[in-house]
């Protein structure tokens, strides 16, 4: 009688671990679409991710680079003052999007250009993603607005 509690019980163990590895893998299955990494322009060009992999790259938009094509068709470069990636976004782009500020894109890069889907601006006038902020210092070259004198 002992025997078969014990045996019962080894039993329910394995499937209990059994069906958690099952969830764990539906669960990480689930999100792999979920989770968009940031990346540089720097980290893209030195490492380009694989295709049709979705990411966020962010930087400042480069002065001059703002092309506006037919309808909502719009074309941009992304930079951290070492790499430069131009842009791709068909839609309408946020009123704070301007060249020379701070930008976010989700999107895919294809064939050596970023296609974004989505497009993200600064909020206020010392705003900045704090992903691009990071970048920068990487880079050296971020200034905090705040540190600068108005003029």
């Amino acid at each position: 009688m002992k025997g078969l509690k014990k045996q019962r019980r080894i039993q329910i163990v394995a499937l209990a671990a059994v069906a958690l590895i099952g969830a764990t893998g539906l669960v990480g299955y689930a999100m792999r679409d979920g989770i968009n990494f940031f990346r540089s322009p720097s980290q893209v060009m030195e490492n380009p991710p694989g295709p049709g992999e979705t990411f966020r790259i962010g930087g400042l938009v480069v002065e001059g680079s703002i092309v506006r094509g037919e309808g909502t068709e719009v074309a941009f470069a992304v930079t951290d003052t070492n790499a430069t990636v131009p842009v791709r976004y068909t839609g309408i782009l946020p009123d704070l999007f301007r060249e020379g500020e701070g930008v976010v894109a989700l999107g895919r890069l294809e064939g050596g250009t970023f296609v974004a889907t989505e497009v993200l601006a600064k909020h206020d006038e010392t705003y900045m993603p704090k992903e691009v902020v990071d970048a920068l210092k990487e880079q050296g070259v971020y200034v905090d607005p705040k540190a600068q004198p108005d003029s």
